[in-house]
């Protein structure tokens, strides 16, 4: 599926259904890029500073990184802000 047709199929529900599309998209993502580059829950959550449930939690979808925690990802994954938020899965 083409990040049009991904986008457009998440901003055409309600909001409360965009969000959570677009919560199970971002926590699908951080899985996919901490798995090529072949670290563990663990690796990623001590390169971050955070606890390793903090993490885990934000691939679960159950919470979501702050701003702060968005860019340590970023610099741990060494990717550019958009490889994070892709809609291409």
């Amino acid at each position: 599926m083409q990040n049009k047709d991904v986008l457009n199929e998440v901003l055409g529900g309600t909001k409360r259904n965009r969000a959570e599309e677009i919560k199970n998209i971002f926590s699908q993502r951080l899985k996919e890029l901490r798995q090529e580059k072949q670290l563990s829950q663990k690796d990623v959550a001590n390169k971050l500073g955070v606890a390793v449930s903090t993490y885990a939690n934000w691939e679960q979808g159950r919470t979501e990184p702050g701003i702060y925690d968005i860019f340590n990802l970023i610099w741990v994954f060494d990717i550019e802000a958009n490889d994070l938020f892709s809609m291409d899965i």
